[in-house]
């Protein structure tokens, strides 16, 4: 069963991007080592093609080399904060949230034409380290979309900024899951991984 990782920095993690089954120090890394304990009689390929910084469509840009010709079992994708962050830089690229919204959709209709993927879509988040607050606002405006597109095109929806929202509660230490609010730590990525394991099962058959 090939599992293809898709989205940016958070998934992208350190890999070796000269070799794509390196799955990086992220996420990724975790959830193919709980999959694997999970369904030890399965072969399973994971390949790990996030790409740091990119946004929403710059992963279209390059979905037919990096997606649809893999023709992955199960592609799952983490997008959206870049797209947020990009219109606070020095020289700003922005995306308003319908060419977001748009270029996600545009992404997910190609997957469902042109592959029989499974489709695992990942809620953006952000956390409450003090950095990158300046975030929030569009963050929060962009939470809805991927939820409404998840609704409508994903297998599996994993709300992951509800469930950092909900192990903070009893989390004294803001910054136990991330620095900046945005890149998980290890503590981050190994949680993301955890429950990312646990979505995917329905998927694996």
């Amino acid at each position: 069963m090939r599992i293809l990782f898709q989205g940016d920095s958070i998934t992208d993690a350190g890999r070796d991007r000269r070799n794509y089954y390196h799955l990086g120090e992220g996420y990724p890394k975790y959830a193919a080592a709980a999959i694997r304990a999970a369904f030890p009689d399965k072969d399973f390929e994971f390949i790990n093609l996030g790409i740091s910084g990119n946004r929403s469509g710059q992963l279209f840009d390059r979905s037919s080399t990096d997606l649809i010709e893999l023709q992955p079992d199960i592609v799952s994708i983490l997008i959206g904060i870049n797209d947020v962050w990009h219109r606070f830089e020095k020289h700003p690229v922005p995306t308003t949230d319908e060419q977001f919204e748009l270029n996600y959709r545009t992404l997910l209709k190609e997957i469902k034409k042109r592959t029989d993927a499974k489709i695992m879509m990942i809620s953006p988040f952000l956390l409450d380290a003090e950095k990158n607050q300046h975030l929030r606002e569009g963050y929060l405006r962009i939470l809805p979309i991927v939820r409404r597109l998840a609704d409508e095109f994903a297998d599996v929806f994993l709300p992951i900024n509800e469930y950092f929202d909900e192990a903070l509660k009893t989390q004294p230490e803001p910054l136990y899951y991330s620095g900046d609010a945005v890149h998980p730590n290890s503590n981050g990525a190994a949680f993301i991984g955890e429950k990312y394991a646990e979505a995917i099962k329905p998927l694996i058959v």
